[in-house]
């Protein structure tokens, strides 16, 4: 319990430090908000329009005084205006936010469901020309942009199979799961691969430690079968380094897959976030990150609670 009062206590202190800073380097960025927003029309805006929306925007102000502004409306959930969008931060954030979810958890669960298996089958052969092939594959699949995965991936499906993948307007799994799926699949599985690979090479690695313990040994001289000793035994304490790496992984994920969303034109939040660094959207930028941050602590903070679950001897008080 200590240790969990003492890590979100630090949470405002991390978010505060995260605010400074994006605050700080999205305006060193060249250009300002309005020019982006009005292209070459912002050349025709005369200095009282240009004052006006600056001043709606909330730019008008010196550096401090824009921050203030900004840092105190984060308690009443005022993340300030899009310059995009013309709406609330927060609005546009959780509008993209479940599709980022979405394809954040159908990725790990296509990355742990190839990778956990596949590290399993080659620390059990290890050595063994399956066990090379295994390696080999997982290497591959870590030095191959996800880009490429994905590039290759739809040119397989429209040279092999006549078809491309489902673009265009986004459906919400709740309105149609069918479609849904056809949308997200396809990213999912060019995000899952690049990290199965490094699941793989992680729970090979945790698997041949654990096999050569104690424990395992008893079992096995016990009359244990070899499934019950492997799946029973050795793997509950081998997923710990893969809990740990697909937590940071997920914590990634949820920050946007910015390439992967623009490949297949998902309005994600990683796009979202590149559309509003183009535009100087500050306010966008700066609450997005902000949004981010706060849930890769979240998801950081959870895997430090799944430890104990996974193995008991972890006391989180003692850390």
């Amino acid at each position: 319990m200590n240790y969990l009062i003492r890590r979100l206590a630090a949470f405002p202190l991390v978010l505060i430090g995260v605010s400074i800073v994006v605050f700080i380097a999205i305006r060193l960025v060249p250009g300002d908000a309005i020019t982006a927003m009005l292209g070459t029309e912002a050349g025709l805006l005369t200095p009282q329009q240009r004052s006006s929306l600056a001043a709606y925007f909330g730019i008008d102000q010196p550096w401090p005084v824009q921050y203030w502004r900004w840092f105190t409306g984060l308690f009443s959930g005022d993340l300030g205006i899009s310059v995009t969008y013309g709406k609330p931060v927060l609005a546009v954030i959780l509008e993209r936010f479940p599709l980022t979810l979405e394809l954040a958890l159908l990725s790990m669960l296509i990355a742990l469901a190839i990778g956990v298996p596949a590290g399993v089958f080659a620390a059990t052969r290890n050595e063994r020309p399956a066990d090379l092939g295994v390696r080999v594959a997982a290497m591959i699949g870590q030095s191959t942009p996800s880009f490429v995965v994905g590039l290759v991936l739809i040119y397989i499906l429209s040279a092999g199979f006549g078809v491309l993948p489902t673009m265009g307007a986004f459906t919400p799994l709740w309105q149609d799961p069918l479609q849904n799926l056809g949308q997200m699949i396809l990213p999912a599985v060019t995000l899952g691969c690049a990290f199965a690979a490094s699941v793989t090479r992680v729970s090979r690695s945790a698997m041949l430690d654990v096999l050569s313990d104690d424990y395992v040994r008893t079992a096995r001289a016990k009359g244990a079968p070899e499934r019950s000793v492997i799946w029973r035994h050795a793997l509950p304490n081998a997923l710990v380094p893969v809990v740990t790496l697909s937590g940071i992984e997920f914590g990634y994920l949820l920050g946007g897959a910015v390439i992967v969303e623009q490949i297949y034109a998902l309005p994600g939040l990683g796009r979202m976030v590149l559309e509003a660094i183009l535009q100087r959207d500050y306010a966008l930028v700066q609450g997005s990150v902000l949004f981010i941050a706060l849930n890769f602590m979240i998801v950081n903070l959870l895997v430090d609670l799944a430890y104990v679950a996974l193995d008991p001897r972890i006391r989180l008080e003692g850390r």
